[in-house]
């Protein structure tokens, strides 16, 4: 009994320090400051987590269609994907290096590699919070779910794009009404 007692006193000091840490402005929110271990582990865990359980649509066009594809990369360009991500040639925009945790680089990152399409779908549909990643389905107007699936479709591509292609296949890609012109 006195063991179980001595555990619980141990649960309630951690969470009392806990809450001074983080309430009592102990934890540092700056960008120029990475994430102490505990904390990004705990964020990559929780998003991972939340994706897992969230991204249950199914794709509702073919995935491996070279049309879909090149239609994917197109809205990747105009969306300003690459701006945080980079693209195949398309260095990344300079204020992207103020993100923090940095924007992944989709050509090389392992976690985005594992994702499934329903999975890229459900994050650039729905951002994620804390992280710059905007929801694109929140855009006024929200971008088409079909337009989603497309650049889901791109994205698992991204790998294995070259640069010719996608710079053939991003030539006519306009920024959207509203949007800045992505630099160059």
């Amino acid at each position: 009994m006195k063991f179980l007692s001595f555990i619980g006193v141990l649960a309630i000091i951690a969470a009392v320090a806990a809450v001074v840490f983080f309430f009592g402005g102990f934890y540092n929110v700056a960008a120029t400051q990475p994430d102490p271990g505990f904390v990004a582990s705990a964020l990559r865990y929780v998003r991972t987590a939340s994706i897992d359980r969230h991204a249950a649509d199914s794709p509702p066009i073919p995935m491996e269609d070279a049309a879909t594809i090149q239609a994917g990369a197109r809205a990747f360009a105009s969306r300003g994907c690459a701006n945080c991500h980079g693209a195949p040639g398309v260095m990344w925009a300079k204020f992207s290096e103020g993100l923090r945790p940095d924007p992944p680089d989709l050509k090389e990152d392992e976690d985005v590699r594992a994702l499934t399409p329903a999975q890229i779908f459900w994050v650039v549909r729905n951002g994620i919070n804390m992280t710059g990643m905007p929801g694109f389905g929140l855009s006024d107007p929200p971008v088409p779910d079909q337009e989603i699936w497309t650049i889901a479709a791109f994205v698992k591509k991204l790998p294995d794009v070259s640069e010719a292609d996608y710079k053939a296949w991003t030539a006519d890609a306009a920024p959207h009404a509203g949007e800045a012109e992505p630099p160059r």
